[in-house]
């Protein structure tokens, strides 16, 4: 009798063992809140969209309102996550904030179409433009046309490495301060004779894209290092990764992972290693 009940016990015991282990695994749930950059706004909406289909029971909220202001909101707690397309400066890092660069973009030179005949510049010319110095366009073997410099507002994230690599802080002549490279981007498309500056990402056809200083804006140029002019996209935390929520760590693991390297790049940016 006992030989007989015996592998039915085992069995039984099997099956328990097997629905204890399946109760262990942890579901995660809760909510992210990313806030600053919208130079970002491309990828970090592809990466939580992607991510919550992943993770059905973690929501991811975005809000693009500027590089700094995205700082501003994670020291205050009100974010999780604050994205910035430039790196964060001493005093950011000296308040426990942690600079994860997830990728690389360029910052794209761009002129209205209307301007023909300039498709290089250097970086002394496009400082000249930049601060007044050359106000019409036949100065550089273009039409005769009025310059127009339309810029981004104080605070983002594209505006700081910008002026800070061509030397520009404080002497730039706007005639417009727009509140982020979308709105460059339209802008310069639609007036004659202007010039601005953007994201790489975000950049189309709709503008003529200037080779600077004999390099071309694509990914392969920033890539190597060739582009003189790319800045970092950083999802900064308060205090390290490991130190997050289960959901925000989740969320960065996918974000290296080689699903969330792809949308990087799906998005025309260069995908950094995990710091």
């Amino acid at each position: 009798m006992i030989r007989k009940l015996l592998p039915l016990f085992c069995c039984a015991l099997l099956i328990f063992s097997l629905s204890g282990c399946g109760g262990t695994e942890k579901t995660l749930s809760g909510h992210i809140q990313v806030v600053g950059s919208t130079s970002m706004e491309p990828l970090c909406s592809l990466v939580s969209e992607s991510y919550m289909e992943k993770e059905q029971g973690i929501s991811v909220s975005n809000e693009y309102v500027g590089s700094t202001a995205g700082i501003e909101a994670l020291l205050a707690g009100n974010a999780d996550i604050g994205t910035s397309s430039r790196n964060l400066t001493q005093q950011e890092k000296n308040q426990g904030i942690v600079e994860n660069i997830v990728a690389k973009d360029g910052i794209d030179i761009i002129i209205n179409r209307n301007v023909t005949g300039v498709t290089a510049l250097t970086s002394e010319q496009i400082r000249s433009l930049f601060t007044g110095e050359i106000t019409n366009w036949k100065d550089l073997g273009g039409p005769d046309m009025p310059v127009i410099v339309i810029g981004q507002e104080a605070g983002s994230g594209t505006r700081a490495p910008f002026e800070e690599m061509l030397k520009l802080e404080g002497i730039c002549r706007y005639s417009n301060e727009l509140s982020g490279s979308g709105p460059v981007l339209a802008r310069v498309a639609e007036t004659n004779g202007a010039v601005g500056y953007c994201s790489m990402a975000l950049a189309d056809n709709s503008v003529t894209h200037i080779i600077v200083d004999g390099i071309a804006p694509t990914k392969e140029n920033i890539q190597n290092g060739s582009y003189p002019l790319s800045k970092a996209m950083v999802m900064a935390t308060k205090g390290a990764i490991a130190n997050q929520s289960p959901e925000v760590q989740s969320f960065f693991d996918f974000i290296y992972s080689a699903e969330g390297q792809a949308l990087i790049q799906k998005v025309n940016l260069i995908p950094m290693p995990k710091n």
